[in-house]
């Protein structure tokens, strides 16, 4: 009976072994590093000053801080705008999926330098008006809406939308525990900027049939359905 190769009865280690091949390795020996000095000699002028003067190659620091306190670091992080998804096209209709909204059906209209994208209702059709959404809280559609007639203002970004923040004032006793709801109130100027950029994307509507029910209709799931199994 013949005998097989003896190296595929062996492990890799044990090969190693049996051949000493750690006994032909060669190694170089390390080579030894030179303490670097701590003073160097410099040539100092003047007759009455010496010729050389010793001094250290690292200064120390003149004062010390009395408490321990850790330097803050440098931020580098640069926020970069999150791309776009090739499902989401200007015209496309989103289905949101957070925020007082959820459930509704919107048109995408642009990305804004933030990554965030805006969307509108529009505001006449399902009461959603222009706003911006993070696209991880959106669900795209192959629905579209024609709104390459539509132009949409360059003022619109992350800046208009931005709320004012109010100073904070010191609050008395009585008034710590009062609570005072503030709710927000849109500025006539966002009120005129949505009804024109409405128009124009009704006009587009309107001419798909059917496609104004399906805007203001919500997105419900009842029981057996699910989103991973269905074609928007």
């Amino acid at each position: 009976m013949a005998r097989g190769n003896p190296r595929n009865l062996f492990s890799r280690s044990k090969m190693f072994a049996r051949r000493a091949a750690y006994k032909k390795r060669k190694t170089q020996p390390a080579a030894e590093k030179k303490p670097e000095p701590r003073f160097v000699t410099k040539q100092v002028r003047g007759d009455k000053n010496g010729t050389t003067r010793s001094v250290p190659v690292r200064r120390t620091a003149r004062m010390y801080p009395t408490e321990d306190v850790r330097p803050k670091l440098k931020n580098r992080k640069v926020n970069k705008p999150s791309r776009l998804r090739k499902s989401i096209q200007p015209g496309t209709v989103l289905i949101l999926l957070a925020n007082a909204h959820r459930g509704k059906r919107v048109v995408f209209l642009k990305q804004l330098k933030s990554g965030l994208l805006l969307v509108t209702g529009p505001y006449r059709v399902n009461g959603c008006p222009l706003r911006r959404v993070d696209q991880t809280y959106v669900m795209a559609t192959k629905t579209r809406v024609d709104i390459s007639g539509v132009s949409i203002p360059e003022k619109f970004d992350d800046a208009y939308f931005r709320r004012a923040s109010k100073a904070r004032k010191s609050k008395s006793e009585g008034e710590m525990f009062e609570e005072k709801d503030t709710k927000f109130v849109m500025s006539p100027e966002r009120k005129a900027d949505q009804k024109t950029v409405d128009a124009a994307i009704l006009a587009s509507i309107k001419k798909t049939p059917e496609l104004l029910w399906y805007l203001r209709a919500k997105f419900t799931l009842h029981k057996g359905q699910y989103p991973h199994e269905m074609i928007f």
